[in-house]
């Protein structure tokens, strides 16, 4: 019987269709993923700043810490303790002498909402120290930098070195737990989701080879050529404000961390790059979007089940990314988890997310039936969870964690860097190691959302999918099931813990008592009545709600899809006579 084939899985050098970028020369073979890695999941915000103040904390002269990011807050606090803020854990690293880069997308204009005169903040600070913090502007018209990505070298033990890839941005209201009850440094967002909203999201952990090649992702940007900004009047903002615009040399890249013993992982590093005029990227003229090319590989080796975590599913060409497998394979089921609605309230923000969510279910649901099943998150006290985890795990071979969101715009128009995982232990037609990282993440992620342990979630992936279903159909009957939202595709209550039952008030209330007496018996008797209902109708365990197909009226689709084309999902593939 033959072993794994990990070719079958990822992409090779060639399949990449960028040869100018330098991530698989360092093995000079034209072997575009590394072995002998190690890999692990980090689910939440909480654990993963944890672990990585505490690897900061560790570093010292001749390390090299460096970070890119959508947005990081100066004042995000990695644990804790107050003191503990991204910017002071970074400056004091600088000062002990650790060679500190980082890369932050410039973003719009702030007061749109978005995070530019924070990011000149923490790079004036970090700068001061000794380091150096860069606004990076190199993105499409309306584009953004959306790599997620640290790296940490040790100068004297290569065997300690990481890289972390993923959704988990440094900053407000990633530091939430399995609890779900949010951060304490919230972000704001639709009024469902209350003052802290829950947040779910996951990075890993990488040890061995692969490091260097999420390193040269980051070199790549840095030593680009191509200035970091040409719109003048950015220029001008940063001519006035002394920002410095000129990345330092980086110094020579030590060679790759040896690989792990007892490491399994063979991970490669997908990326997205679009065309950028008038100059584009040095290390890819024509883009690169390997993200996209390495999905839909492992996609048509798709067997029985496909797991997927999303903060967006959007486009037609996504539903036909997913359709196409399940028209070829009868026996596999999908799964899908994602917001339960739109982060942003407003008809011009909501309805054009909700249109490219509606593209992809439809040509997903039509080719699938109930062989797909949709979910949105829901913690304990009924609040929607913001899904923004960029997760997908395939018959517990392949799984790939990122930046990357199911749309047109993660796959040609932003940076965007993903981590594919194979485990190539075992016989190509055997079941993949119980210890395998595709199979622990799925266990880890489906035990929190059915709401029980890790051993008692089933391994055959049609009975995971029952074990689903059944766990969302049982929540959407308590709060209230019935015919979904037409808009959002919702069904039953939001952030309503009553059962669903009519409780009646009881016989014990006295009509004759004083009003005010009567009313506080009144409220007194009804609770302890609702407390009697719930212990014979407890809420059922897990988190997972059902989601069905948005729905747009016609006046609401004369405007909504060119709003979702030009702002919310641009394509940025070339146009005819622009790039090859």
């Amino acid at each position: 019987m033959p072993a794994v084939d990990v070719r079958e899985w990822l992409l090779g050098s060639e399949e990449r269709e960028n040869p100018h970028t330098a991530i698989d020369a360092v093995r000079g073979d034209g072997t575009a993923w590394s072995s002998g890695n190690s890999v692990r999941a980090l689910v939440h915000g909480r654990d993963y700043f944890a672990e990585l103040h505490e690897r900061i904390c560790a570093l010292g002269p001749g390390d090299r810490f460096y970070f890119a990011d959508w947005q990081g807050d100066p004042d995000q606090q990695l644990t804790d303790d107050p003191r503990s803020t991204l910017n002071n854990t970074l400056i004091d690293a600088v000062r002990r002498g650790v060679d500190v880069r980082g890369l932050l997308w410039r973003s719009h204009w702030h007061r749109l909402g978005f995070s530019a005169h924070r990011h000149r903040q923490l790079g004036e600070e970090i700068g001061e120290a000794g380091g150096q913090c860069l606004r990076d502007m190199r993105v499409r018209t309306r584009g953004a930098h959306h790599q997620k990505l640290v790296v940490i070298r040790h100068g004297d033990d290569p065997n300690r070195d990481v890289a972390y890839v993923g959704g988990i941005d440094l900053c407000h209201g990633r530091r939430d737990d399995a609890k779900h009850q949010g951060d304490r440094q919230p972000v704001e967002m639709a009024r469902a989701y209350g003052p802290t909203p829950a947040w779910h999201d996951v990075q890993v952990a990488i040890q061995g080879p692969a490091v260097h090649d999420v390193e040269t992702t980051f070199r790549e940007r840095w030593e680009d050529s191509t200035p970091l900004t040409l719109n003048p009047g950015r220029l001008l903002s940063s001519f006035v404000h002394r920002e410095d615009l000129s990345p330092e040399p980086l110094g020579e890249q030590a060679p790759p961390p040896p690989a792990r013993e007892g490491g399994h992982e063979v991970v490669q590093v997908m990326r997205t790059f679009p065309v950028i005029y008038p100059k584009s990227y040095d290390f890819a003229p024509d883009g690169e979007r390997s993200v996209m090319l390495g999905n839909a590989k492992a996609i048509a080796n798709a067997e029985r089940l496909v797991y997927v975590e999303d903060q967006f599913l959007w486009s037609e060409e996504v539903g036909d990314h997913f359709a196409g497998a399940l028209r070829a394979k009868p026996d596999l089921r999908l799964i899908i988890v994602l917001p339960m609605v739109p982060d942003r309230e407003g008809a011009a923000v909501e309805l054009p997310q909700l249109y490219g969510r509606s593209l992809a279910m439809r040509k997903i649901i039509e080719a699938g039936g109930d062989r797909v099943a949709i979910f949105g998150l829901t913690n304990d006290n009924g609040m929607p969870v913001y899904v923004h985890s960029k997760t997908c795990i395939i018959d517990h071979r392949w799984a790939s964690v990122g930046s990357d969101n199911l749309n047109r715009r993660s796959w040609t128009s932003d940076s965007e860097i993903a981590c594919a995982v194979v485990d190539d232990r075992g016989e190509a037609d055997d079941p993949a190691p119980r210890d395998s990282f595709p199979r622990v993440l799925l266990r880890t992620l489906v035990a929190e959302h059915l709401g029980c342990d890790e051993a008692d979630v089933p391994e055959d992936p049609h009975d995971l999918f029952d074990a689903m279903t059944s766990c969302a159909d049982a929540l959407d009957d308590w709060y209230g099931d019935g015919d979904p939202d037409r808009r959002t595709g919702v069904r039953g209550r939001l952030a309503d813990k009553r059962p669903r039952r009519p409780v009646p008030v009881p016989q014990s209330v006295s009509r004759n008592l004083p009003g005010h007496a009567y009313r506080r018996r009144r409220v007194l008797d009804r609770a302890t009545a609702y407390a009697a209902v719930a212990r014979e109708q407890q809420r059922p365990p897990g988190r997972l709600r059902r989601l069905s197909t948005p729905e747009l009226t016609r006046a609401q689709l004369v405007w909504a899809p060119r709003l979702y084309d030009l702002v919310f999902d641009p394509d940025g593939r070339p146009r005819p006579g622009q790039g090859s």
